[in-house]
């Protein structure tokens, strides 16, 4: 099976906020996850971002893919280079 990082949409019409999901590659955007990781909320001044760290590492470390967003908000938080150091 083959997992991904990547956002799941929520929210109201307008009003997004993402939640930062592992799941399998072939589940829908807003289907079916295996576990939640963190979230995003761009609509906010300033932008909130929450990432387990813990949870993302052992998921990146067991092979996991980012998404594109999802590996610039790790890189926002500093994840990435945490990661690439401990390898």
């Amino acid at each position: 099976m083959a997992t991904k990082i990547r956002l799941r949409r929520m929210g109201a019409k307008k009003n997004p906020f993402y939640r930062l999901v592992v799941a399998d590659s072939n589940s829908p955007r807003d289907g079916r996850f295996i576990e939640e990781i963190g979230y995003y909320d761009p609509t906010k001044q300033p932008e909130v971002l929450k990432i387990d760290e813990e949870k993302a590492l052992k998921w990146l470390s067991t092979g996991a893919q980012p998404s594109d967003t999802a590996k610039s908000l790790f890189r926002k938080a500093g994840l990435l280079a945490k990661f690439n150091s401990k390898n």
